[in-house]
């Protein structure tokens, strides 16, 4: 199951959706089925998931799913051009969510998956520029932060900068 952490990041995403998007709405969740499909499942919406493809190399596969929203929690940062799949896009909402550049830590990089790594990590004025030249009118924003229960500087800092960074937009 999941640790608190990410319960308590999952509470904030679903608050976050629910007030730009409220259910019933279809959305196209781009990446596998995860936890978090389920969720927004059990809270009103209709999810399809892409299957694992290389968004960078057929971001036209987004255009197979005729839905109200896309959303797309914590994945752009894994995409080298996710400039591409936001031009594809033709629902005409996108609600995202990202990690954020922190100064006082590296790019996340898995030790055990070498798929799970982070090409880019945004600050928020990246993001936005990023998804206002691929044709979104951004409406919402909202950060918050990751604090782990850990004893260190590192530590400390993440209970008071925000890591992650949800924006809802309008083609």
């Amino acid at each position: 199951m999941h640790n608190k952490l990410h319960i308590k990041r999952y509470q904030h995403t679903l608050n976050f959706l629910k007030n730009v998007l409220p259910a019933p709405a279809t959305i196209l969740d781009l990446g596998v089925r995860n936890t978090f499909s389920e969720i927004m499942e059990q809270n009103g919406y209709t999810v399809y998931n892409t299957n694992g493809e290389d968004l960078d190399l057929v971001p036209e596969i987004v255009k197979k799913y005729k839905v109200d929203a896309v959303t797309a929690f914590e994945i752009f940062e894994h995409l080298i051009s996710p400039f591409s799949v936001l031009c594809t896009i033709e629902a005409p909402k996108i609600i995202t969510t990202i990690p954020l550049n922190l100064w006082f830590a590296k790019a996340y990089r898995s030790k055990t998956d070498e798929w799970d790594r982070h090409y880019h990590e945004f600050e928020d004025w990246q993001f936005d520029w990023l998804l206002e030249k691929s044709g979104w009118d951004i409406k919402k924003t909202e950060k918050w932060t990751s604090p782990i229960n850990k004893i260190g500087f590192r530590p400390i800092l993440r209970k008071f900068t925000p890591r992650f960074y949800a924006v809802y937009a309008e083609k």
